[in-house]
């Protein structure tokens, strides 16, 4: 049983990816401007941009971390629960299958913040945001997701 970790932004990047098979969505959905002017064409035609295609990538690599982190801890604390237990020696199998499964999901962690770093610098470049200076690159985008995409996203009819 594989559990998952809520992701808030699923609705939007659902219609994002949508929107970009050219599937017919609702085109009055209810988008701040500022956000429609990046991801949709200017001309009217409700084609995305590339910015909107680096927008995708980066809230799957947003949705990757967090469930890496999840991970992460979930094996944590698995190890932790047995180990507590554990005679001193050598390990039990069981636990050198946690260590193993910890590495595993610390490794998979690690991946899913290069690769969302590498989204988030794509996106930022392509959509012409600026990011302050002595701020890293994957806060700053961390806070501007938080604060521009919206979260509960439904298609307005």
């Amino acid at each position: 049983m594989a559990t998952t970790t809520p992701f808030p932004q699923a609705g939007f990047l659902n219609y994002l990816e949508l929107a970009g098979r050219s599937v017919p969505v609702m085109a009055n959905a209810s988008l701040p401007p500022p956000l429609t002017g990046m991801l949709f064409a200017a001309d009217g035609s409700g084609q995305l941009t590339k910015a909107a295609g680096h927008l995708i990538e980066l809230l799957k690599a947003k949705q990757a971390m967090l469930q890496a982190s999840f991970d992460t801890e979930l094996a944590a604390d698995e190890l932790r629960r047995y180990q507590k237990f554990a005679k001193p020696g050598q390990p039990s199998p069981h636990i050198v299958q946690l260590r193993q499964k910890q590495a595993a999901a610390r490794q998979a962690s690690s991946l899913s913040r290069q690769s969302f770093i590498k989204a988030a610098a794509g996106f930022v470049r392509e959509a012409d945001i600026d990011v302050p200076q002595r701020v890293a690159l994957d806060v700053f985008i961390t806070v501007w997701i938080n604060a521009n995409v919206p979260k509960a996203f439904v298609v307005a009819a």
